[in-house]
């Protein structure tokens, strides 16, 4: 049996670096007032279709979709905001017009190829400021992801900034880039030629050289934006100046997701050999309506967390707990003993390991060692017949045998010892 194409087990030597990114996640942007929120991963079918949009690759191509028992239409989630959208309205979040901020970490699905840093069970960490139209809102957000980049010493990014408008501007704008696009229908790739039945500004994200040569003399969306919402980006730009923070404007970022409007933003990175984008997101001020909420405005963004391990992981230094107490025994008295000790060590929260194998005491000696541990703790029929313990100092190669009560005392100074020198 194997794991499921595009779906990995995270084996214990990466659990650590997973955890250093959620410890991070939970000091930034706790901080910064953003509680943890999670959702279930299956939701039904009907809330990724109205909310992501039907003309979009991943409700058309991508979703894990199925019928369960019940003949519901159930979908894997494909992302969280739409999620934490439904949550907000089925619990009443926004209740007398509080402003929620949640954050999120955990398994998305989406049934594309797999390829180095992009798997079918992906994993995204995003935050969601829910309640405000303030241009601040998004300068801050982009704010916190450069801060928790920073935080995991990453640096090579740049960050890209762009305003899709309202729907109604974006919708405008598509028919003009509809028609400009008709001209040039034959010079299209066939992804392009669909887009432009579909949703025409999705064109703008070619990756395809011929494509962007003919988007560039396009008109251009800003062209098409009212005083508003020109005067919405102009405000983020002046945040995000005041927090000196380094961007540029490109005209043609748009995100794959239908709810976007107004503000939207990238980083991205060149280090892999090609564009990768590390974080993305920005401002959906119709979403929590199109489900049936009141109108609130709300910007967020999403992390992609197998891409940025592949970017930070040589980055980060991770120190493991060191192991004070191998315990070994001899016989089944000696087991028994032993286990009285454990609460005694936990309370200290000293790390242990207990060894199984009742062999020579020679042997889990030589484990001990293997495994680093600062101190073995022998336990055998003389400990036992005299309430002792004896205690061997592995690096120093010395040992000592005391009494029980006075190994419960000692446990504090191992503690304080282990404090003082970080081991």
């Amino acid at each position: 049996m194997q794991s499921i194409r595009g779906m990995h087990d995270i084996l214990p030597d990466e659990i650590e670096y997973w955890q250093h990114i959620y410890l991070t996640a939970i000091k930034i942007l706790g901080l910064a007032g953003y509680r943890e929120i999670r959702t279930p991963i299956l939701e039904q079918t009907s809330l990724f279709s109205r909310s992501i949009g039907e003309g979009t690759d991943i409700v058309n191509k991508e979703m894990y979709t199925f019928t369960d028992r019940n003949n519901r239409s159930l979908t894997l989630r494909p992302e969280n905001t739409a999620s934490i959208a439904r949550a907000i309205i089925e619990h009443k979040l926004l209740f007398n017009q509080q402003i929620q901020k949640l954050w999120y970490l955990g398994p998305m699905f989406r049934y594309e190829r797999p390829q180095k840093g992009r798997q079918r069970q992906f994993h995204q960490l995003g935050i969601e400021c829910c309640g405000s139209y303030s241009a601040l809102a998004d300068a801050e957000i982009i704010y916190l992801a450069k801060q928790f980049l920073d935080i995991l010493n990453y640096h090579d990014y740049k960050i890209e900034i762009n305003s899709l408008g309202s729907i109604k501007e974006r919708k405008e704008y598509q028919i003009v880039l509809k028609n400009y696009l008709q001209t040039y229908i034959k010079d299209l790739d066939t992804d392009s030629q669909i887009k432009l039945e579909l949703n025409p500004i999705k064109i703008l994200d070619s990756k395809n050289n011929q494509v962007q040569a003919i988007l560039s003399d396009a008109p251009k969306l800003i062209s098409y934006l009212n005083i508003n919402t020109l005067k919405h980006l102009d405000n983020v730009q002046e945040y995000l100046h005041k927090l000196d923070i380094q961007y540029s404007i490109n005209y043609n970022l748009v995100r794959g997701l239908d709810y976007y409007t107004n503000t939207v933003f990238e980083i991205k990175t060149q280090e892999l050999n090609t564009q990768y984008t590390i974080c993305g997101g920005g401002r959906y001020n119709q979403l929590i309506e199109t489900l049936g909420g009141s109108p609130t405005a709300c910007t967020g963004w999403a992390i992609g967390i197998e891409r940025l391990l592949l970017l930070i992981k040589n980055k980060i230094a991770i120190k493991s707990t060191q192991l004070v107490f191998y315990i070994a025994t001899q016989g089944h008295e000696a087991i028994k003993y032993a286990l009285t000790f454990l609460k005694y060590i936990q309370e200290q929260q000293l790390k242990f390991e207990i060894d199984f194998s009742n062999k020579s005491f020679h042997k889990q000696i030589k484990k001990a060692n293997q495994q680093n541990a600062l101190i073995c703790l022998l336990i055998g029929e003389d400990e036992v017949i005299n309430n002792c313990v004896t205690l061997k100092w592995l690096q120093e190669n010395n040992q000592i045998t005391i009494k029980n009560t006075e190994f419960i005392v000692t446990l504090q100074q191992i503690k304080n010892l282990t404090t003082q020198y970080k081991i």
